[in-house]
């Protein structure tokens, strides 16, 4: 049995400006090596949870442990390390090469004011081929189209070797081509054991990829288990609040809604 990497208890979460709860006494366990799907709808809380995971919000009660120790015992060079996050979207400004821009995800890695090794630039060449981007390593990132860059944005956080990554609807600005490519990257990445946690819209893609499911609803009505046995009709249904239909075609799981 996998050793459990990310343990949640009792985690419960509210905005300042809200009043009610975002999240609500979530327990939750991530095995080491697994792929795990967050869907629900809008406004949710699905990237407040990933937030919360890397610290960059507290919560209001609970506790979460990385790899068997309190996430406040991290350093901030430490969770750097250990957990790299793909956003959504990143506003870039300047003018980066794809390859330096890569290479910011070696910052964990490196001492203040120390500058990029041999070994940093492998790491960042490295991220660009799992992505399919390393013959466009000197073009500017601004230049890039938003499928693209939103492949830059995945190869960043490769270059830093984290055990646990995190992507927040990673496929929402990718055509299908670059679908099937971040797909195959997940799976490998699982193969050689690092954790991973995504947010979707795409029951499909959940279906297609992960061990593990996180199901969000209004209400903090949180549904999680063995994908197979937690993605159903039923359970789609009831989050997003229409009729949807689970059905297996040729061994996979396709998403019908009306």
């Amino acid at each position: 049995m996998n050793n459990t990497l990310i343990k949640l208890e009792n985690i419960s979460f509210t905005y300042s400006s809200e009043n009610n709860h975002v999240l609500r006494t979530l327990s939750l366990e991530v095995h080491e090596g697994n792929i795990t799907a967050i869907l629900g709808p809008n406004g949710i809380g699905k990237t407040t949870l990933l937030h919360l995971l890397l610290g960059w919000i507290k919560a209001d009660s609970g506790s979460i442990c990385l790899g068997g120790k309190d996430q406040e015992e991290y350093s901030r060079r430490e969770m750097g390390r250990l957990i790299g996050l793909v956003p959504q979207d990143e506003h870039i400004t300047f003018e980066y090469s794809l390859l330096e821009y890569v290479l910011l995800g070696r910052a964990p890695h490196l001492h203040s004011l120390e500058s990029p090794g041999k070994k940093d630039y492998e790491a960042a060449i490295t991220a660009l081929k799992k992505v399919g981007l390393e013959n466009l390593a000197d073009r500017p990132v601004t230049h890039l189209s938003c499928g693209e860059k939103q492949l830059v944005l995945v190869a960043r956080s490769l270059a830093q070797e984290p055990r646990i990554l995190l992507l927040d609807e990673p496929m929402s600005n990718l055509d299908l081509a670059n679908k099937i490519r971040l797909i195959e990257v997940l799976r490998s990445l699982k193969k050689e054991g690092v954790t991973i946690l995504f947010t979707s819209h795409e029951p499909e893609i959940a279906a297609a990829i992960s061990n593990y499911l996180v199901l969000m609803g209004n209400g903090n009505n949180i549904e999680h288990g063995p994908t197979d046995k937690i993605l159903s009709s039923e359970s789609l249904s009831r989050i997003y609040g229409i009729k949807v239909k689970v059905a297996d075609y040729e061994g996979k799981k396709i998403i019908i809604w009306h």
